[in-house]
């Protein structure tokens, strides 16, 4: 049984573009063995992240995120049981923020920050498809 589950967090120290490379490398390596894919989106000390793939290897990874230390306000957005993947290619994509249009955070939320604690899961996994679908996420496997 597939799932998509979809979580925001806020990092506890600071991440810069090396520590988001590291975390990248290491779920496209350690991801494609447990069925794991998806995409992660960072910006302003604030994580979002899409897993898909089989139900207890996707909850096992989402409970090792919550009890990771370098998280904090850990809330799951969306958990559902999918037919498909929406992000088969991507054993884990990031989203450029350099390439993401102010106006789209703006057609789903009051100001153009990503924020999902502002918003629904709802809200949060229309952006997410609309990212992908305007090739404003790098890093396809």
């Amino acid at each position: 049984m597939l799932v998509r589950l979809m979580y925001a967090s806020r990092a506890v120290g600071a991440v810069d573009d090396d520590d988001l490379l590291a975390i990248l490398r290491k779920s496209k390596t350690n991801n494609p063995s447990h069925g794991i894919t998806g995409v992660l989106c960072y910006s302003e000390g604030v994580f979002i992240q899409v897993l898909e793939g089989g139900r207890s290897a996707v909850n096992r990874l989402y409970n090792r995120i919550v009890g990771d230390a370098r998280h904090t306000d850990v809330v799951l957005l969306s958990y559902e049981e999918i037919g498909e993947r929406r992000f088969a290619n991507w054993s884990m994509g990031q989203v450029n923020m350099h390439r993401l249009n102010p106006a789209l955070l703006l057609k789903y939320s009051e100001r153009a920050t990503l924020d999902p604690y502002a918003v629904s899961g709802k809200v949060s996994m229309a952006l997410f498809e609309e990212l992908v679908s305007t090739a404003s996420v790098m890093g396809q496997s």
